[in-house]
């Protein structure tokens, strides 16, 4: 599969801009789940325990969904502590996509949707700059679970 071409700037500006999220994990994680769910009601449908959440209220102090949130910055946390190290990063992309495309089956575009929804949200908090500092992070995050989703057929 294709290593990772980050210059070192990269890798610090992207590590800068993520730091300012990371800070708040929890939070900016349920964030982004909240208006992923919102304005794509139909990747609720992969959590069964949050399909009877139909208001943004309910869903920001539901305990899974914040849960879930975590999880999905810590997972992206590992990979950006990697990502001049291509077989490091790897480990983390790897299984996370074989889990989520065999175990979970969710559909792939949803990694862009998400990445998407984070890009934005750290725009609206932290300016242009910051979103374009991690613009190819979410690229390379998303290219790679998509190369894994291909593998497992």
């Amino acid at each position: 599969s294709s290593t990772m071409s980050f210059s070192e700037a990269e890798v610090q500006s992207a590590r800068g801009a993520w730091e300012k999220m990371y800070v708040d994990a929890e939070d900016n994680g349920t964030t982004v789940l909240v208006r992923m769910f919102t304005e794509h009601p139909d990747t609720k449908s992969y959590f069964t325990h949050f399909k009877g959440m139909d208001s943004a209220e309910e869903m920001k102090q539901s305990d899974q969904v914040r849960g879930h949130g975590k999880r999905v910055f810590t997972a992206i946390n590992d990979m950006v502590q990697h990502l001049d190290n291509s077989e490091a990063f790897l480990g983390i992309v790897n299984p996370l996509g074989k889990k989520h495309a065999t175990q979970l089956k969710i559909d792939p575009k949803n990694f862009r949707i998400i990445c998407d929804i984070i890009l934005q949200l750290m725009e609206e908090k932290f300016g242009g700059d910051c979103k374009a500092s991690f613009e190819k992070v979410t690229n390379e995050i998303c290219t790679h679970l998509n190369n894994v989703y291909k593998e497992v057929g």
